[in-house]
């Protein structure tokens, strides 16, 4: 994290977006895939949107109703044309270090998975601790922050961590990972959208909300030109990370708007395979009828 500090203005502002939403509806959040009826023509679950689930495909769960020879043109994570070529470096100079925290920080990635999914955090937001401090417990900063989530000590504090004198939770993976749980939902809860979030988890909403008022968008990729540089590369490790790892993006790698055009384009795609399904299921019907009625 960056060494940062909210003016009295930026702190207002955070306080009042904060008190708004916490009164609102929880769904703000995308919590685990929920299980959904198996039979060939089912209906999606209502609520598909409020889960951020994929499968190896990168196909969202909400489509696991239909047939799998139907799926060929069905909606898919794509990776941003912004940050393709940074994907792709990334993973050339960085590949081996990566792919050997897959094996020695395997314990972690399970510890992390089961808090996030507790707490209905994506859990592919994981990736963020890897490029914090390569799951190292025991990481510190220049600036002082310190742990596998690298926390400073005042927003340590804040989301239950002691820290006092020699005693320091920020070096305990379980309490760490609960705060950085906490701190991530309080973030996206400001900011309704996950790049933003991890955007603000490095350099404090602050700054997030001062590029948002220069770019006067909200939109990751035109307004990361008014972040600090360290922001701006933060955000796209943890996409070529999240890549390097899960062979796909997810709602974790997209801007709001790009997550509300994916909902859209699944919508259409469900709308489109009712159509087709439902004249079939008719036909059905009338031929059972006839049969019964020889």
């Amino acid at each position: 994290m960056l060494k940062r500090k909210l003016n009295k203005t930026s702190f207002i502002t955070t306080s009042f977006i904060l008190l708004a939403v916490s009164s609102g509806s929880k769904s703000l959040l995308y919590g685990p895939g929920d299980n959904i009826d198996g039979r060939k023509h089912a209906k999606p679950h209502a609520n598909w949107k409020l889960y951020h689930s994929f499968d190896s495909a990168g196909l969202c769960t909400c489509l696991s109703h239909i047939p799998e020879e139907e799926l060929v043109n069905a909606p898919r994570i794509q990776l941003n044309a912004n940050i393709t070529h940074y994907v792709k470096d990334h993973h050339r100079k960085n590949g081996m270090g990566l792919e050997k925290l897959k094996t020695s920080g395997s314990r972690y990635f399970t510890l992390i998975d089961t808090i996030f999914t507790r707490h209905e955090v994506p859990v592919e937001l994981k990736y963020l601790a890897v490029i914090e401090s390569k799951l190292n417990t025991r990481a510190v900063s220049r600036v002082g922050a310190k742990g596998m989530w690298q926390f400073m000590p005042v927003t340590a504090r804040e989301y239950g961590l002691k820290v006092k004198g020699k005693y320091d939770e920020r070096v305990y993976a379980y309490k760490s990972t609960v705060a950085a749980a906490r701190y991530l939902t309080y973030l996206y809860r400001l900011f309704d959208d996950w790049l933003l979030t991890v955007a603000a988890y490095n350099s404090g909403p602050g700054y997030v909300y001062a590029a948002i008022k220069k770019s006067g968008s909200r939109n990751f990729w035109v307004l990361q030109r008014f972040l600090p540089l360290e922001t701006r590369n933060h955000v796209k490790r943890f996409i070529s990370t999240h890549y390097y790892y899960e062979g796909k993006g997810s709602l974790a790698t997209l801007t709001k708007s790009e997550r509300e055009a994916h909902f859209t384009a699944v919508e259409s795609f469900i709308a489109k395979q009712n159509e087709l399904t439902e004249p079939l299921d008719s036909l059905k019907i009338d031929t059972e009828t006839a049969r019964l009625n020889q």
